[in-house]
C-alpha cells in the first residue's frame, strides 16, 4: 500500500508547520487508523478473517491470545463476548488509553506481518515478500509523519530520539549485529532499547554495557583471540588493541578513542545503575539514557566494521 505525498503534506512542509520534535506518550487516532489500513492490506482484512481464510484468522487469533494472556484478561476491552479476533483487536487498539498498549499491539502485529505473511499461502497471492517489506516501510513512514518517535526495526518497536542518529548509528548497529556470531550482543542491544522505551533507564544502561562487552567477546571468539571469561570492558579493550583491531600506526591518533571506549559506556553504567544506590533512590534521566544508547550504537558500529576490515 503506497504512501502518497498529498498536496496537503507538501503545503505543510512548505509552510514550516511539519512537526520536527517527536512525542512518545500518545499514539494519535489518525495513526491508529492508518496502521489498521496497513494491516488490512498485509496481514488480512476483516472480510478475509470473517471468511475463515485459515491463516488470516489464525494470525489475528495468535495476536489477540498473546495480548489477553499478558494483560490477564479473558477478552480485550471493550469487547463483551467472544467473536472475531480481528474485531476484538481493532476495537482494543482504537480504544486503548495508554501508548504502551498500542505499541504492544503494533509490535505483535508487525512481527506477524514480518514472519507470517512472507508465505504465499497466507493470502494466496503473489508479491508476498514485497508486501511485507512495504508494510513495514509504510508503518515507519506513518510514525514519522505523525511525529511519533518510534520505529519497527528487527522485530522490535524502538524509540527514536534523533532521525540522523537512528539512521547513521542505531540501524547500522542492529544490521551489523544481526548475524549468528553477534546474536548475544544483538539481543542485549535490542533489550536496552526495549527498557528505554518502557522508561526503565537503569536497565537500559546495564544492557548497553552488556552489548558492548559481548560484542568485544564475539570479535575475540571470531578471531581466536584469547581473553578471560570474567574480563570486563577495560581488559577486553586491551585485547582488541593488542591484537591490532586498530592498526599500530593509528593507535597514537586513537588515544582519545581508547579513553572514550574505556570510560564512556562503563562509567555511565557504573555511576548510574550498577552499584547500590543508598537510602535515596537514584533516577537516570531520559537524556542520559538516550546519550548512552546512541554512544553504544556508534561504538558497536565502529568495532564490528573495524573487525570486518581486518585481513
Amino acid at each position: 500500500m503506497a504512501v502518497y505525498d498529498l498536496y496537503s503534506k507538501r503545503q505543510q512542509r512548505l509552510s514550516g508547520a511539519e512537526p520536527d520534535v517527536y512525542q512518545y506518550d500518545d499514539i494519535p487516532q489518525k495513526l491508529r487508523v492508518q496502521i489498521i489500513h496497513i494491516l488490512d492490506n498485509a496481514l488480512g482484512s476483516r472480510e478475509q478473517a470473517a471468511n475463515h481464510l485459515g491463516r488470516v484468522e489464525q494470525a489475528y487469533r495468535v495476536i489477540v491470545g498473546t495480548m489477553r494472556r499478558e494483560l490477564g484478561v479473558f477478552l480485550l476491552p471493550p469487547v463483551q463476548r467472544e467473536g472475531s479476533p480481528y474485531t476484538e483487536l481493532r476495537e482494543f487498539f482504537l480504544g486503548a488509553t495508554k501508548a504502551e498498549a498500542c505499541l504492544d499491539v503494533i509490535e505483535l502485529a508487525f512481527r506477524a506481518v514480518d514472519r507470517t505473511t512472507r508465505d504465499i499461502a497466507h493470502i494466496n497471492r503473489g508479491g508476498y515478500n514485497e508486501r511485507a517489506d512495504e508494510a513495514i516501510a509504510d508503518l515507519n513512514i506513518r510514525f514519522k509523519e505523525n511525529a511519533c518517535g518510534y520505529q519497527y526495526v528487527d522485530g522490535e518497536i524502538v524509540r527514536v530520539d534523533s532521525e540522523l542518529i537512528h539512521a547513521e548509528a542505531v540501524k547500522p548497529a542492529l544490521r551489523l549485529l544481526n548475524t549468528k556470531e553477534y546474536a548475544g550482543p544483538h539481543q542485549e542491544f535490542l533489550s536496552a532499547y526495549e527498557h528505554y522505551r518502557e522508561g526503565k533507564n537503569k536497565e537500559a544502561l546495564n544492557d548497553c554495557l552488556k552489548a558492548f562487552e559481548s560484542t568485544m567477546k564475539a570479535i575475540c571468539d571470531k578471531r581466536g583471540w584469547t581473553y578471560k571469561p570474567g574480563d570486563t570492558a577495560k581488559a577486553l579493550i586491551d585485547v582488541l588493541y593488542a591484537e591490532g583491531l586498530v592498526p599500530p600506526f593509528w593507535q597514537s591518533q586513537f588515544t582519545s578513542l581508547r579513553g572514550l571506549l574505556e570510560s564512556s559506556i562503563p562509567t555511565a553504567r557504573n555511576k548510574q545503575s550498577a552499584h547500590g544506590q543508598g537510602a535515596t533512590p537514584t533516577a537516570v534521566p531520559d537524556h542520559m539514557a538516550a546519550y548512552v544508547l546512541h554512544m553504544t550504537a556508534s561504538t558497536l558500529v565502529f568495532l564490528t566494521m573495524a573487525e570486518q576490515s581486518l585481513p
